[in-house]
């Protein structure tokens, strides 16, 4: 067994292999919109394709239900479409946290793909979603997302190591206003997406509604109740 620094206990066997798993995914998502291979050969993959999604299929959980390796408390979720190692569909973006705030380092590739070479638009928003709230989480606060507004100042490029940061300004109640950005790895300092959230907890009674068919990996009502305990965007409050 593993764990996070103050997280909870977890099998590394079973880590590694989900790790493993989505990192061929995510290769060969890159490789189903580059290749260029004849009609034939994408006929014959996709019969592998559906095979294998046969096996994975044995065994699913519902929504709502935690994965066995998730710690939310942790930030620890490892299915997230953005920092999800098992995601095929997560770039993976590697989050941590810095003086005032959250950083991380991804590589967009072409399956991200909007005008022709650079992100799409919608993806900047979902990263930026997901930071926002990182840094919101990390400041020990937390609320599901009521807004969000993007500058798009340049393009973002694709296959380009790109740096995005985040951090709380302002805090009260139930309402926390954080901002970040996007930039290139190599020029920190030259924003290509600035983004601003303001994220809202939602009142008791909605928490109980939004939350009632939340679950751990033993099917055990696990409804997030601390502030640490965020695990989705969301809307409203």
């Amino acid at each position: 067994m593993s764990t996070d620094s103050g997280g909870a206990p977890y099998d590394a066997v079973l880590m590694d292999a989900v790790a493993d798993l989505g990192g061929a995914l995510r290769g060969l998502v890159d490789a189903s919109v580059r290749t260029s291979v004849p009609a034939a050969e994408l006929s014959a993959v996709a019969a592998v394709v559906r095979e294998v999604t046969g096996r994975l299929g044995a065994e699913v959980r519902p929504p709502g239900r935690l994965s066995v390796l998730d710690d939310p408390v942790q930030f620890r979720r490892v299915y997230n479409p953005v920092t999800g190692l098992g995601s095929a569909v997560a770039p993976p973006l590697r989050l941590r946290e810095e003086p005032g705030g959250v950083v991380g380092e991804a590589v967009f590739g072409l399956a991200y793909e909007g005008p022709p070479g650079y992100l799409h638009g919608g993806m900047s928003g979902l990263v930026m979603d997901q930071v926002l709230g990182a840094a919101t989480i990390r400041a020990g606060l937390w609320g599901m997302t009521a807004r969000l507004e993007l500058d798009y100042r340049r393009p973002v490029p694709l296959d380009t190591p790109v740096v995005c940061r985040a951090r709380v300004t302002e805090a009260g109640g139930r309402k926390s206003v954080v901002t970040g950005t996007i930039a290139p790895a190599d020029e920190p300092d030259r924003p290509l997406v600035e983004a601003r959230a303001v994220f809202v907890l939602p009142r008791e009674e909605l928490r109980a509604e939004y939350f009632a068919q939340v679950t751990d990996a033993s099917g055990r009502h696990a409804p997030p109740s601390r502030p640490t305990d965020a695990t989705a965007p969301g809307s409203g409050e």
